[in-house]
């Protein structure tokens, strides 16, 4: 080869990659730019959501608020009546949080384990996003126990009850007499521990086989009031069935364990992501927070509150709403799905990622509903959810309006995020504490 061919072809290289770096960048532009939203949360919201067309994403929109911390003496924004301090600090990312009826309250510090992405290109956009939302890459493992002996509203005392060994981004919690009952992302394990003991040095007993923490890998737990059952939310393995139905095996699913003969089986389906289980004080009936599908568009569809009955199907992947069909799902759905696909109770808005659920109240101004906290959305113009919100019950039970903030001030303004709001339990004292996993802050609200 000459020398002026060497050179041209030099130049051809660098121009091809100088075309490589301008593509990559208005690609990384177009991400971060975002497809504006259409409605407001208060129009996605409530028991008559405005139910918007679809707007296909082959690719999604990004606009996901970047976490800065909280500076000295910072807090969130507490609703009118309500004051806001910092029950914990010097968390890492801590997720579930359980009051025990001692007062004392357990921490797991959590995030997604190695690998829940997958592999490919899709799996590096996952986990780049997870990392921009204060993901640290690597789960803590851990269980702590805050307790605040003197009564001030702080947690004096901070304890490692377990760190590892045998914890896999570790997410539900329950106890009750003598059993702590803990949720890997791939197993529910039970350990002996009596209330105010500040270690769990025992070995655990294995009580149920989880599909593996991929893509969603929060498990959470709820007991049944007598304490014979234990249900178990699993999220699905994908957004909208991309990798196929059989892969979804036993997901997309909350499951009834019975604690005596350690059968389990599916309690409801159709669930794309089910995280914050409670029982409503009102009905009896057990309700959950969903967080449901992404790519198409920033208005739809919303995510819910409901009801979870015995044997109800939501309808994911094959539908929304009950009756709107995703036409990106091409294997058949099961016979008569169709006719028996269940309608959320109540909408949260699309895209804002409810994952807390507590019911209870704080005064007069928020005497009996349900405490929702929402992580926030990752694909939606403008930033939604990053906020902790409240939803009246009717005397039936039945939630009514629109979600009233209860907390708020997580996100600068400049698409920034002091925090983001996770988990949400009332301590034994009648205050709400709020898990904010990449503050590392729990946050204690109460009655000024």
């Amino acid at each position: 080869m000459s020398l002026f061919s060497r050179i041209l072809t030099g130049r051809n290289f660098i121009l091809a990659f100088a075309v490589i770096l301008a593509l990559s960048g208005g690609f990384a532009f177009w991400l971060w730019l975002g497809v504006p939203a259409g409605h407001s949360l208060d129009q996605l919201s409530g028991r008559h959501p405005v139910m918007v067309a679809p707007k296909l994403e082959q690719i999604p929109s990004v606009r996901i608020a970047t976490p800065v911390g909280w500076g000295p003496g910072e807090t969130p924004v507490a609703a009118r009546g309500l004051r806001v301090s910092r029950f914990a600090v010097g968390l890492d990312h801590p997720r579930v949080i359980l009051t025990l009826p001692n007062g004392d309250v357990l921490a797991c510090e959590a995030d997604a384990p190695a690998g829940s992405m997958g592999s490919g290109m899709n799996a590096a956009i996952g986990e780049w996003l997870m990392k921009r939302g204060g993901s640290h890459g690597k789960s803590p493992d851990t269980l702590m126990l805050l307790r605040d002996g003197d009564g001030d509203g702080k947690a004096e005392q901070k304890f490692v009850l377990r760190r590892g060994n045998g914890l896999a981004s570790p997410s539900g919690l329950a106890w009750r007499d003598g059993t702590l009952y803990v949720a890997n992302h791939d197993a529910v394990l039970a350990f002996p521990y009596r209330l105010g003991e500040t270690t769990l040095a025992a070995n655990p007993r294995k009580l149920m086989a989880l599909p593996r923490g991929d893509h969603h890998w929060m498990r959470n737990l709820l007991l049944s009031p007598d304490g014979s059952r234990l249900f178990v939310a699993v999220g699905s393995a994908s957004n909208a069935a991309e990798k196929g139905i059989a892969v979804e095996k036993g997901r997309a699913a909350i499951w009834e364990l019975d604690l005596h003969s350690l059968r389990s089986r599916p309690y409801a389906q159709g669930l794309r992501n089910a995280n914050g289980l409670a029982w409503n004080p009102v009905s009896g009936q057990l309700w959950a927070v969903v967080n449901e599908r992404d790519q198409l568009g920033p208005d739809s569809p919303p995510d819910y509150l409901t009801d979870v009955p015995e044997g109800g199907h939501f309808g994911w992947p094959w539908y929304y709403w009950k009756d709107h069909r995703d036409d990106r799902v091409t294997e058949a759905p099961p016979k008569d799905l169709s006719g028996r696909v269940r309608r959320p109770a109540y909408a949260l808005g699309a895209h804002v990622a409810p994952l807390g659920l507590a019911f209870g109240g704080l005064g007069a101004g928020f005497a009996n509903g349900a405490v929702i906290a929402r992580h926030g959305s990752w694909n939606r113009k403008p930033l939604s959810g990053y906020d902790v919100v409240f939803v009246r019950l009717d005397a039936d039970g039945n939630p009514q309006g629109l979600p009233v903030p209860l907390l708020t001030g997580f996100l600068t303004g400049d698409g920034e995020t002091r925090g983001r709001p996770t988990w949400v339990n009332f301590a034994g004292d009648g205050a709400l504490l709020v898990s904010d996993d990449t503050g590392g802050i729990i946050w204690r609200v109460a009655v000024r």
